[in-house]
């Protein structure tokens, strides 16, 4: 029976990875692709209304104590307080327009006594890699502008550090609250707040990210596409191995032609038959050299 090439061990193994691969293309990969789409949608949204939407207090935004979301996140907020710059952090390893950069994160005391870690933008490299001088932020009361935003992890969970490599600066491979409150002691608010140009205390301003919707839709359905034509591929290779003439079945023909056992008598017939020929090998020789 034709049917039988379905149970064959390698048969068996293409039909799981086809199976294993479709599976990963529609619950795994496209849904990713998906929800990075909406991820992008929803930021694009967010900061699309915060350019011309008025800037709040800070707790009539978010309730003290509540950490940003994706629903808070680039609201525009006003917050009251006095920087403290001996706690500052730099985060290192930054790309800003496609240039290496660092992020100066200096906590602010507000008014209400809370502590909230404020990105005050970034400072370009100097020579050999190293943090260049850059201006202190003011002393004294200030009000801020800024956007809020989520805190940032670091998969190694790595804290800061201060070494000969960075020339005594205390620095963040990340740019989170969490880990400039371990280094300084200080209980700061979840998330953080980058400053807006022209605010007291900003360096050079981070700039907002590009509203576009990027590819993630068109990869999501690639991913659907991959999936069905593998589905799509396995159907044609299982009904062209039903036919006649199948790949499958020639092989395994072939195979047992290979190992086919050979009787006693088909052996002796086969060596009798190369001693003769060899003999009349023999036998043609000197008639050649005559």
């Amino acid at each position: 029976m034709r049917w039988k090439f379905l149970l064959r061990p390698s048969w068996l193994a293409l039909v799981f990875g086809v199976l294993i691969f479709a599976f990963a293309c529609f619950y795994l990969l496209s849904p990713w692709q998906f929800s990075r789409n909406s991820e992008r949608e929803a930021q694009n949204s967010a900061v699309q209304a915060s350019m011309t939407a008025e800037p709040k207090p800070l707790d009539s935004v978010l309730a003290p104590g509540v950490a940003p979301d994706q629903h808070t996140e680039w609201t525009r907020v006003t917050i009251d307080g006095t920087y403290l710059p001996e706690h500052e952090v730099v985060a290192r390893l930054r790309t800003v327009l496609g240039e290496p950069a660092y992020e100066i994160l200096t906590p602010l005391r507000t008014t209400t006594g809370e502590t909230v870690l404020i990105d005050r933008g970034y400072v370009q490299p100097g020579d050999h890699g190293v943090v260049p001088p850059y201006a202190a932020p003011p002393a004294g009361p200030v009000q801020v502008l800024a956007r809020i935003r989520q805190d940032e992890t670091d998969p190694k969970n790595r804290p800061a550090f201060a070494d000969a490599s960075t020339a005594g600066k205390l620095q963040s491979y990340d740019v989170d609250s969490r880990v400039v409150a371990h280094s300084s002691g200080l209980d700061i608010r979840r998330g953080y707040y980058q400053l807006d140009p022209n605010t007291p205390g900003v360096l050079n301003a981070l700039p907002l990210p590009q509203l576009d919707s990027g590819p993630f839709f068109s990869y999501a359905l690639q991913w659907i596409a991959f999936g069905l034509m593998a589905l799509g591929g396995l159907a044609y290779f299982t009904i062209r191995e039903l036919k006649p003439g199948g790949v499958l079945a020639e092989m395994g023909e072939r195979s047992k032609e290979k190992w086919k056992r050979k009787s006693v008598a088909q052996i002796l017939a086969e060596d009798e038959a190369n001693e003769s020929a060899a003999a009349e090998d023999q036998s043609e020789e000197p008639a050649r050299q005559n």
